[in-house]
């Protein structure tokens, strides 16, 4: 079943909605969306039923406010969802803080090294997914052993025991400007593991679009609070009659 994933971006313990990955535009969801009247993640989660969420922990990411600010939150957010944690992990003890309130993290190539990845995903095989950050068209990274290119670094990760690969286009987070099908394409035919899509999904038909293309799942916010997705596929899935 293609996967449909709420994405709760919560700075100081509430849930805002992103632009263009512009983390100073971010505004409390609860200001625009159709879905929730509320920021507060747990009531969002228990008015929405999301099987599965991607939580960005923009303080931790942002370096504002004290380290455990939204731990707790977190925490009873992934008793009620099976829940996947980006709070710019670099190191194994980040890796294991994080798996410690949450069943899967994130390391994005934003932040993370290939080595950090590796011994991650030995360590806790299934538990690791990795985020490919996407700027301007360009893979944002810090380890030169990462390569330039995504589809190289799909297939460099091809043997690790990783959960899922994430392809994030930041520029189209929160914009619902749509995607690269041909490029997608590629991405799945070269990589062995289940790819989500994180940036530009507007409405059901791109949901079936990417399901067609072997794209896995997608990671939605806009297009749930704008109510071009109805909230009943974050838990019922995505079926072959729902597109329209």
């Amino acid at each position: 079943m293609f996967r449909v994933i709420l994405v709760m971006d919560i700075f100081n313990r509430g849930v805002v909605l992103a632009k263009g990955g512009i983390r100073e535009k971010y505004r409390s969801v609860s200001d625009s969306s159709t879905a929730c009247n509320s920021s507060d993640p747990v009531d969002i989660v228990e008015h929405l039923h999301p099987r599965e969420i991607y939580i960005a922990d923009l303080n931790v990411l942002q370096g504002k406010g004290h380290l455990e600010t939204n731990t707790d939150v977190i925490r009873q957010v992934s008793l009620r969802a099976d829940t996947m944690l980006d709070f710019g992990v670099s190191s194994l003890q980040d890796i294991d803080k994080a798996l410690s309130i949450a069943e899967t993290v994130i390391i994005g190539t934003e932040t993370g090294t290939l080595s950090a990845i590796k011994d991650a995903a030995y360590k806790h095989p299934g538990r690791i997914s990795v985020s490919i950050d996407i700027k301007h068209g360009k893979v944002l990274k810090k380890d030169p052993e990462l390569p330039e290119s995504a589809l190289e670094i799909v297939k460099l990760l091809n043997n690790f025991p990783l959960k899922d690969l994430i392809f994030l286009d930041l520029d189209r987070v929160g914009t619902a400007s749509g995607f690269d099908p041909e490029f997608l394409q590629k991405l799945v035919e070269c990589s062995r593991h289940s790819l989500l899509l994180g940036g530009g999904v507007k409405d059901m038909h791109d949901l079936c679009t990417l399901d067609k293309l072997g794209i896995k799942g997608a990671l939605v916010a806009t297009a749930i609070h704008s109510g071009y997705v109805p909230s009943a596929v974050l838990s019922a899935g995505l079926k072959p009659d729902n597109e329209k």
